[in-house]
């Protein structure tokens, strides 16, 4: 199975360099030299990576011209699954429901919201869960570790 991992948002310098926009937490796979990327039906070798500017300035194995990096620019960049058992796909929580570690029952997820501390698990009643809370899951169920007083009706 392939994910989407990111962008070619532009060509940089001369030489084929582009800059990537990736949308994954694992750039340190997705940039090795040697990483594979799909994009249409082109597989990129990267052979070399940095940080640019919160983006990553890359080089592709055959693209060497200021032409040929414009050619790519703005395609949807693709890799193979990592295999990591303790991998979490957040859109496969969604329809789940949410247990906390008392074995109480919270109700469906809804949706995950993209928040810069901690994502958010949103239920089906609009309660808020941080994703930090996180234990594990199964086909059905998403158990968390919650604080004491998440749940509390307010006073």
């Amino acid at each position: 199975m392939t994910l989407e991992v990111g962008r070619i948002s532009k060509s940089h310098g001369l030489k084929g360099q582009v800059i990537v926009n990736f949308t994954t937490d694992r750039t340190g796979e997705r940039t090795a030299p040697g990483a594979l990327l799909y994009s249409e039906d082109d597989v990129f070798e990267v052979v070399r990576a940095a940080p640019h500017k919160k983006q990553w300035l890359v080089t592709f194995k055959g693209i060497t011209t200021r032409e040929a990096a414009d050619a790519i620019q703005g395609r949807s960049l693709w890799a193979d699954e990592i295999d990591d058992p303790d991998l979490v796909f957040v859109h496969e929580l969604i329809g789940k429901k949410l247990v906390d570690q008392h074995g109480i029952d919270h109700g469906e997820i809804l949706s995950l919201i993209d928040n810069p501390a901690s994502d958010l698990i949103e239920l089906s009643d609009d309660r808020l869960v941080p994703l930090v809370f996180y234990v594990e899951d199964d086909d059905e169920t998403v158990w968390v570790d919650i604080p004491e007083g998440l749940f509390d009706p307010a006073d």
